[in-house]
């Protein structure tokens, strides 16, 4: 049955500063082809038909000023991690029912095909989220998935925190997500700053998930570039190629 998505709605994660960028602008200001890419990735909202929540923060009025009516706000003041930007569209998102999409303003690549399969997959499988994952042949430094005997999620594990062989896993975590809405805001109650971060880490809640057996599933893109995320102006760089070859100017 094809998904009607306006029982979507997807929230852009975009209040990062992107200190490593070199620039005072906000990451997602920062320009791809003459485009912000915030704004690649609020195309793919728009081609699924949806109006996105794009949260900001420093210098916000900048994204805001770009995007306009073409998207709605939520305001994330102080940087307390990514589950802390997920509170703060609460307020505007919770009498929603339905699926709510997870996305990183930083990553331009993304396609709204891509995210058609993750969200039929979260159907298909009937679970209460599901992660975008990718094979990386080099995954240091990224979160691992970790499965069940029956391919749904068991857990997500950072590298640093991995055991030996979970270092072996090669599946990692985009980052890019689907929830159903209500039990996304009802697992958030549950997370806690305590970590080396001291940020609430959205990550924790599929652990409150998995903790209660609920189910978590997961996808595999096979176009790795999609979840390419912008963090150093080199990234920029592999990005800006990687289009040049997409787009063939």
């Amino acid at each position: 049955m094809p998904i009607d998505f306006k029982d979507t709605d997807i929230i852009i994660l975009a209040a990062g500063k992107g200190k490593r960028m070199q620039s005072d602008l906000p990451k997602v200001m920062h320009s791809l082809h003459g485009r912000p890419l915030v704004d690649y990735v609020v195309k793919v909202a728009e081609d699924l038909g949806v109006r996105p929540t794009v949260v900001v923060g420093a210098r916000g009025d900048l994204i805001k000023n770009f995007l306009g009516d073409r998207a709605d706000y939520a305001e994330q003041n102080e940087q307390l991690g990514t589950g802390h930007a997920i509170m703060q569209t609460e307020s505007a998102l919770k009498d929603f029912i339905g699926d709510v999409v997870v996305l990183s303003g930083d990553v331009p690549l993304l396609t709204a095909e891509s995210m058609r399969g993750l969200i039929s997959h979260h159907h298909q499988t009937d679970a209460i989220a599901t992660i975008l994952t990718a094979d990386f042949v080099d995954p240091t430094g990224y979160g691992r998935i970790i499965r069940n005997n029956d391919g749904s999620v068991k857990k997500i594990i950072e590298h640093k925190d991995a055991t030996e062989a979970e270092r072996l896993v090669k599946e990692i975590n985009s980052g890019i997500y689907v929830f159903n809405g209500q039990m996304l805001f009802d697992g958030l109650q549950y997370i806690t700053p305590q970590n080396v971060q001291n940020e609430y880490y959205l990550t924790d809640v599929f652990e409150y998930f998995c903790q209660q057996h609920w189910k978590v599933s997961a996808i595999k893109t096979s176009h790795v570039e999609e979840i390419m995320g912008v963090n150093t102006v080199n990234q920029l760089d592999e990005v800006v190629q990687i289009l040049l070859k997409r787009t063939g100017k």
